[in-house]
């Protein structure tokens, strides 16, 4: 593999603190916290109680469950279960904290994920996974039953390369990022088709291999990857705005990837080649950004997804380390 570009030095971790210190590009209205790094599945699954101790010393272990290999995105149910779209080992984690418990979904009627790239849920807790390979979103009840698919009935509907995606909750509508169409492709969430938005090129809603995608205050945000910046258009699909451009500057893009949105409408963008993430406001302003080359807390090796909760705790899939890192977004009062 060729030797990666370092191309910004992001000396933020010099001496490890709790909070991470983040560089500020504008006066900030908050800080990031560092909280935890998800367990690794022997150890999130261990027995806690002395029965289920005596339990697995009688019985034996149970049977190995996978772990961690390539996280690429996450996302969170009601229920507070945390899921993990892991294409190194072809299915999607789900931990339980509240019950400790942990499943693994492997694909639809005996079929295995081949590439699943992204996960989101519905009111109803329905899971709905990107396979970029299968050129399919597989829709899974609660707990894993597969349910229907999505994309493939009609020429506008067929599918080439599914990436990112984002789910409007009450207009009830999936919001794709299909990579190799160049564009984004709207569907309800029974699987009808609505729209298309944009074609392949460089100009205003315009896109050159789409990758993920983010709804906040009512706009849909787009990472345009190979033309280095973000788009805003409208619920509909009209272009609005524009931020973002190549170069190895602080606020510039180089290989753009997971994005997400905090309940201030800061948009928090993972930069694989950075190995950082820069957070932006609304328009498009650098405010500051957290991360560095490395595998301690709050260090990353090519993070890739992104999710945020209503209340402000921030996932990223830290791929490379195979780990999924959380943080926390902290307001000031002003």
């Amino acid at each position: 593999m060729a030797r990666r570009m370092r191309v910004l030095c992001f000396l933020m971790l010099a001496a490890w603190l709790p909070k991470i210190p983040v560089k500020a590009a504008t006066p900030a209205r908050g800080t990031v916290q560092y909280l935890r790094t998800i367990p690794s599945v022997q150890e999130f699954t261990k027995p806690r109680g002395f029965f289920s101790k005596l339990l697995t010393w009688v019985a034996g272990a149970a049977e190995d469950k996978p772990e961690i290999m390539r996280p690429y995105s996450t996302t969170l149910d009601s229920i507070g279960r945390l899921l993990v779209a892991d294409p190194g080992q072809k299915g999607v984690h789900i931990y339980d904290f509240e019950k400790h418990k942990y499943q693994f979904i492997k694909g639809p009627r005996g079929k295995t994920l081949e590439s699943p790239m992204d996960v989101a849920c519905d009111t109803n807790d329905d899971i709905y996974v990107t396979d970029s390979v299968r050129r399919q979103v597989y829709v899974f009840d609660l707990r894993g039953r597969f349910l229907r698919t999505i994309g493939g009935s009609g020429a506008n509907a067929q599918l080439q390369r599914p990436t990112g995606m984002v789910l409007d909750r009450k207009a009830r509508r999936l919001y794709l990022a299909d990579t190799l169409r160049h564009q984004v492709l709207v569907f309800g969430l029974d699987g009808s088709y609505i729209r298309e938005i944009g074609k392949r090129g460089g100009g205003p809603g315009e896109f050159n291999f789409p990758t993920e995608l983010t709804l906040s205050n009512g706009k849909l945000y787009v990472v345009d990857a190979m033309n280095f910046r973000v788009q805003a258009f409208t619920a509909d699909g009209k272009f609005l705005n524009t931020f973002g451009r190549l170069g190895d500057q602080t606020g510039t893009l180089n290989r753009p990837k997971g994005i997400a949105a905090d309940t201030d409408g800061n948009l928090y963008l993972a930069d694989a080649l950075f190995e950082t993430v820069q957070v932006f406001d609304p328009d498009g302003r650098l405010l500051y950004y957290f991360g560095s080359t490395g595998t301690k807390p709050g260090q990353f090796q090519l993070p890739s997804g992104v999710s945020i909760t209503d209340r402000n705790i921030i996932y990223v899939a830290d791929s490379m380390n195979r780990r999924v890192q959380v943080f926390r977004y902290m307001r000031q009062v002003q």
